[in-house]
């Protein structure tokens, strides 16, 4: 049997140096929440326990972790350290916090460090209610369940942007405001153009930035109104989509083909993403995909959104920040790793086989494991049943029984909170619409623009500058060096 020091190093892949007496949960990169959950369940083969949900919250620092393989040798141990989750106190250590010298020092009396804000709630929301340990989420009230089967994309962004579903006459003027935004100014179109050498994302984030530059002229130094930045925001989710589906027919060597006036959101996007008018079940998968896509509360990128509206940037400010904070590899960009998935797994029956050599190199599957969720992602469901109408349509199952055949080999891990998440079927759904794998996030922000659009708004309705604070970790009084000593 190893130490429980080799234990962490070999699983979380780190060398035995980096096993400091403050290594913890989010103190380094690799110990996230799904290497976390890895630990825990090697933790649980090599001492032959099992690491409940109490113990899953307690073990999150290597101190609790030492003194826990202690106990399991020597019953009357003591324990080295207090739980993972107390909070430190006065003339306690404090992960990450030195002093000149180096030596461990502790915070500000009563002071807590929440590393990535874990668990910090800083405002009050109407817009979107997650349920983690219930595998729930309801947009204003709605069950994504109902929301998906019935609501189109439509009538969901105008429940998020207005705060409530729209009757027919509302719906109808919601709908004309849409395409009626849908052109975007020549200088952007050129923009767009030029770009086409660009990953999506970047020509994305560039360009809705300089959409900035057409918007509503205000006074010099007057900031934008409620109202404003409302309208703004209906622009956006109307001129993002066309972004995304112009740079991809310049990239791929064509004039975009402009929908029909009358199209709806969904039709309208895809007949310039694929130059030609789309079927119905291509139209209904990207239509759901929007829908499932559209919320999902204080993400980063829309926490990231409220944070320029608090400092009273505009809406296009609001949304670029939020796009370029998405395109992260652990935020938004992961959809684009996860279609990776159904090559590198090649046939079902390598899923099991696949799945334990990640483990045992330490890796995460992409796919699985939430921030939030504790069960499955209740997105998933929907996608997946898209990407089954996608495949009987193509007649080609290959890639959904890959997924199938992993998620069934995840299967023991879900208990400790790695299910299967949104990203899982989405970028398979793309593929069989025969759409490029790094488009994958892109598409997702088309759809999650009008959540954003709602966050930024709800912030400026009651706004507040946010500002955190950190928790100083550095030198102090050090000596200015003067004349030779420099």
């Amino acid at each position: 049997m190893s130490t429980v020091d080799q234990l962490v190093a070999r699983t979380l892949g780190i060398t035995e140096d980096r096993l400091t007496a403050d290594l913890a949960y989010q103190s380094v990169r690799e110990w996230d929440s799904l290497g976390h959950v890895t630990l825990m369940v090697a933790l649980e083969q090599e001492y032959g326990v099992e690491v409940d949900d109490d113990l899953l919250l307690e073990l999150r620092t290597l101190g609790a972790l030492r003194a826990f393989a202690d106990g399991l040798s020597d019953p009357t141990a003591t324990a080295a350290t207090a739980p993972a989750g107390s909070t430190p106190t006065a003339g306690s250590a404090a992960p990450g916090t030195r002093t000149a010298s180096g030596a461990p020092d502790a915070p500000p009396p009563g002071s807590t460090v929440h590393r990535g804000l874990e668990g910090v709630t800083f405002d009050h929301s109407a817009v979107t209610l997650i349920d983690g340990a219930e595998g729930t989420l309801e947009y204003r009230g709605y069950s994504i369940h109902d929301l998906a089967e019935h609501a189109s994309f439509e009538e969901v962004a105008h429940l998020l942007v207005h705060g409530h579903l729209p009757d027919a006459a509302a719906l109808e003027v919601f709908t004309k405001q849409l395409r009626a935004a849908r052109a975007l100014p020549a200088p952007v179109q050129d923009l767009v153009r030029s770009l086409a050498h660009a990953h999506p994302m970047e020509a994305l984030r560039t360009c809705v930035s300089a959409l900035g530059a057409f918007g509503a002229r205000r006074a010099a130094g007057a900031d934008e109104s409620y109202a404003e930045a409302r309208e703004a925001g209906i622009e956006l989710i109307a001129r993002i989509p066309m972004i995304v589906a112009a740079h991809h027919a310049f990239r791929s060597g064509r004039e975009p083909l402009w929908p029909r006036e009358d199209a709806g959101h969904a039709e309208a996007f895809l007949t310039v993403l694929l130059g030609e008018e789309p079927t119905p079940a291509a139209v209904r998968v990207i239509d759901k995909g929007f829908v499932v896509h559209a919320d999902h509360g204080s993400n980063a990128s829309a926490f990231t959104a409220r944070v320029a509206i608090g400092c009273r940037a505009d809406m296009t400010a609001a949304l670029t920040a939020a796009i370029a904070a998405f395109s992260g590899s652990v935020h938004g960009g992961a959809a684009e790793r996860v279609i990776g998935l159904v090559d590198e797994v090649g046939a079902p029956e390598n899923a099991e086989a696949h799945v334990a050599a990640l483990h045992g190199r330490g890796e995460p599957v992409m796919g699985f494991g939430h921030r939030v969720y504790r069960t499955e992602d209740p997105r998933v469901r929907h996608l997946r049943a898209s990407v089954v109408e996608l495949s009987e349509e193509r007649g080609d199952r290959s890639g959904l029984d890959i997924l199938d055949a992993v998620a069934a080999a995840m299967r023991p891990r879900q208990r400790h909170g790695v299910a299967a998440n949104v990203d899982l079927y989405a970028g398979l759904s793309y593929r069989l619409l025969g759409l490029p794998d790094d488009l994958a996030v892109a598409l997702f922000v088309v759809g999650r623009a009008p959540g954003w659009v709602a966050q930024a708004l709800e912030q400026h309705a009651n706004n507040v500058l946010i500002r955190p604070l950190l928790a100083y970790a550095g030198p102090r009084g050090l000596t200015y060096p003067q004349g030779a000593a420099r």
